[in-house]
């Protein structure tokens, strides 16, 4: 049978930077209909892509690593990665007639808009497909609900880890939180990926909570999606599970440190999630060190609850 033409989208980075992606995907979703629409992705995110209606397969692939593309070159090939050699290298080297990607002080020659540095995630993969004269809505970010069952409904989300330490508030303090929220009379429950199990337990134990209360390496991501979608609320780090919550209109709680809100925050204004910063300007700072930023640690327990309260 004959291959449909292909349109080879390249993300292969992280849930939050998946998720920031969604409007871009549907919007080719959208342009191309009859195309095959292939993400060059962690294969992790296979069951979510099929959430967003918008991808037809996850080509397996990692950060910065060659797109292992069989057969004819796709028709339209973009880079959702970056804005330089580093990435662009990568999907010029597929062969696509039509290369959607920004030009930089690094990659000045590329036929596309110049990149900026001070834009939201979101927008800037829309601005870069409009371009090419691809409307794309910024606000598309939902998913469809995960198609099986949570393994809990009506929880509080905690969510202590974070890829960076700097993005990492203390875990003694998601404890208090943790305590609070379950002297309310709320469940509570410990989310975090297999690296972070540990710290998931300390926080739980410490918190008086049961081993079940630990869902940290126990959830693949449509698993952790059905529990967000379900959840009373999601409170965490600048990390990927905020994302999520966003994706189901789960009411959130969002931690930024080293990174403004500006640039990687909840739709501005939106009732539902809370971005709580004590920085200034929108320029990121190193989201990358081993230790808290500092603007992370003036965030106090009790803004976290009053936070909450609110949304309660």
């Amino acid at each position: 049978m004959r291959r449909r033409p292909a349109v080879l989208v390249v993300r292969a980075l992280g849930l939050g930077d998946f998720l920031t992606g969604v409007p871009a995907y549907r919007a080719l979703r959208a342009a191309y209909p009859g195309h095959e629409i292939m993400l060059a992705a962690p294969a992790q995110f296979a069951p979510l892509a099929a959430l967003t209606g918008a991808v037809d397969r996850v080509l397996a692939a990692e950060e910065l690593q060659p797109v292992p593309w069989r057969g004819p070159p796709p028709a339209v090939a973009a880079d959702l990665h970056g804005n330089g050699p580093a990435s662009h290298d990568l999907v010029r080297a597929v062969g696509a007639p039509v290369t959607m990607m920004y030009a930089s002080p690094a990659d000045p020659g590329v036929d596309g808009p110049w990149w900026a540095d001070d834009e939201h995630e979101v927008t800037r993969w829309c601005r870069l497909l409009g371009w090419w004269g691809i409307p794309a809505d910024p606000g598309a970010l939902r998913l469809s609900p995960p198609p099986m069952p949570p393994r809990v409904s009506a929880a509080v989300v905690v969510h202590p880890g974070a890829a960076s330490g700097s993005r990492r508030w203390p875990a003694a303090r998601f404890t208090e939180v943790a305590c609070a929220l379950t002297a309310r009379g709320l469940p509570v429950v410990i989310s975090g990926n297999a690296a972070e199990r540990t710290l998931a337990g300390q926080v739980a134990q410490a918190a008086g909570l049961g081993r079940e209360s630990v869902l940290a390496g126990r959830t693949g991501l449509a698993e952790l999606a059905a529990v967000v979608a379900a959840a009373t609320m999601v409170i965490s780090n600048d990390t990927g599970v905020a994302h999520l919550a966003v994706a189901y209109g789960t009411p959130s709680v969002t931690l930024f440190g080293p990174v403004s809100p500006a640039l990687w925050g909840p739709p501005p204004g939106s009732p539902r999630h809370l971005a709580l910063w004590k920085g200034t300007g929108g320029r990121p700072g190193n989201a990358h060190g081993s230790q808290a930023d500092p603007r992370l640690l003036r965030i106090e327990v009790g803004e976290v609850l009053e936070a909450a309260g609110r949304l309660i």
